[in-house]
């Protein structure tokens, strides 16, 4: 039997997880504290509106997506996994470490999945880079930077490092393993208080190192994830149409009489296979809730790249 599934938040990220798990078959109901929008999707979707209050206590839904404004996360997910309702939650899961923790507490207190929307964990280009490094492609991992680009969205709670970086946390995690050891941020704001530019630089306890830069005021978009190894290196390029979206360069460098010398290569273009993250998001949550086994973005990684947020967030006047 399917599980049945509601969606709290009708917004823009809200709206898509609705289309994709209808697709799914598994739609049940829309909730949204503006009635008329839970209303609209509800009669678009052909599933039930229901006020935000009621939703928890429902006894014909089993689990809960919540794509609300991030400060309102952790109390939602308490209150659904306390009523016995598995959860995906977007990211940020919460604003504050202690928030997601209690959140995250919850969950394990009463034996309930809690997933995080970390979309990008999905994308089958970065499923097949991780394949790559996990079979020694690359040789050892040595550095990684994500420039994660574009004008807007702006937020009154989120600044460019937390409404950007998360997606690439989550992926420099899945590669690293660990959690890093340092961590420092930069930033700028130039529309009010939120940085609007983000830099994060990390040191991991093998010696890695990661980079990530983030901007809401670019006037271009980039969404490019480099990998640095002693074989090779790559780059998951999510603005590249398909059949380039992952490409493998091998350079060659090496010392001659005491000087450093290199070869550069045309890069390879790996196959990788159609299939959009969201639903293969989605898909990994169902397997889960029937399951019961731990989601590949679980709460715990969620905490971890809140704590990075929070030690590499810059206060501005």
């Amino acid at each position: 039997m399917k599980p049945r599934i509601a969606v709290l938040g009708c917004g823009y990220w809200g709206a898509n997880h609705i289309r994709t798990l209808k697709a799914l078959g598994v739609l049940h109901a829309v909730s949204d504290a503006n009635k008329a929008r839970a209303e609209g999707f509800a009669s678009e979707q052909d599933c039930l509106a229901i006020e935000p209050d009621a939703l928890f206590t429902r006894k014909d839904i089993d689990a809960i997506v919540m794509a609300l404004p991030p400060q309102f996360h952790a109390e939602a997910a308490i209150k659904a996994v306390e009523n016995g309702k598995d959860v995906l939650v977007e990211k940020p899961i919460a604003l504050t470490v202690p928030d997601a923790e209690r959140a995250v507490a919850a969950a394990k207190a009463n034996k309930r999945i809690f997933m995080t929307g970390h979309v990008l964990r999905f994308h089958p280009a970065f499923e097949k880079l991780k394949e790559l490094i996990d079979n020694g492609e690359l040789g050892e991992v040595k550095y990684i930077h994500s420039h994660r680009l574009g004008l807007g969205k702006f937020h009154t709670e989120n600044d460019a490092l937390w409404d950007l970086a998360p997606h690439d946390l989550s992926m420099i995690l899945a590669i690293t393993g660990s959690a890093p050891t340092e961590i420092r941020g930069e930033g700028a704001a130039l529309l009010d208080h939120q940085s609007d530019f983000a830099h994060l630089h990390m040191r991991f306890p093998n010696g890695l190192r990661s980079h990530l830069f983030t901007s809401r005021l670019n006037p271009y978009r980039e969404r490019r994830l480099t990998v640095v190894g002693t074989r090779a290196m790559a780059v998951f390029d999510d603005v590249e149409p398909w059949e380039r979206k992952l490409a493998v360069y091998r350079h060659a460098v090496w010392q001659d009489s005491g000087q450093w010398a290199f070869t550069a290569n045309e890069p390879t273009y790996i196959p990788v296979e159609g299939g959009m993250p969201l639903t293969r998001e989605l898909e990994h949550f169902l397997s889960c809730i029937q399951t019961r086994a731990e989601p590949r973005t679980s709460g715990e990684e969620a905490i971890t790249v809140l704590r990075i947020l929070t030690a590499g967030t810059v206060t501005h006047g």
